[in-house]
């Protein structure tokens, strides 16, 4: 919801060209919530969706980031501004998702670790 709030803010902003960013994650994001919904994670087992789930995170947090001190600094109409100060929002929030989805990824990662040596102790 807030990717699609920053995406009409810069629609009706003079920043217009940083729209694409806020479409592209709110279509992503939207994609994934289907996924899970549909269960569709449980389908395709070979690819891990948690790392899915981290890497858009990681890189929704630079971009927004990015594009926000683009949109304050520079943009000077207050529909810019809106956007800026949403993407700061977005930033901690995608910033947080980022922090418990590692949280996940590395108790999967110790998970498979200790698994490796019970493996090799039974061989």
């Amino acid at each position: 919801v807030l990717s699609f709030i920053i995406f009409i803010c810069y629609i009706a902003s003079s920043a217009a060209s940083f729209m694409m960013a806020p479409l592209l994650e709110f279509l992503l994001a939207l994609f994934l919530f289907f996924a899970y919904a549909s269960k569709l994670n449980e389908k395709f087992k070979g690819l891990y969706w948690p790392l899915t789930d981290f890497l858009r995170c990681v890189t929704a947090a630079v971009i927004y980031f990015a594009i926000s001190i683009a949109a304050v600094s520079k943009y000077n109409d207050g529909a810019s501004k809106a956007a800026g100060v949403f993407g700061f929002i977005a930033t901690i929030v995608y910033a947080i998702d980022f922090y418990i989805t590692f949280n996940d990824l590395v108790t999967f990662l110790k998970q498979g670790n200790s698994e490796s040596p019970e493996r090799r102790k039974s061989e």
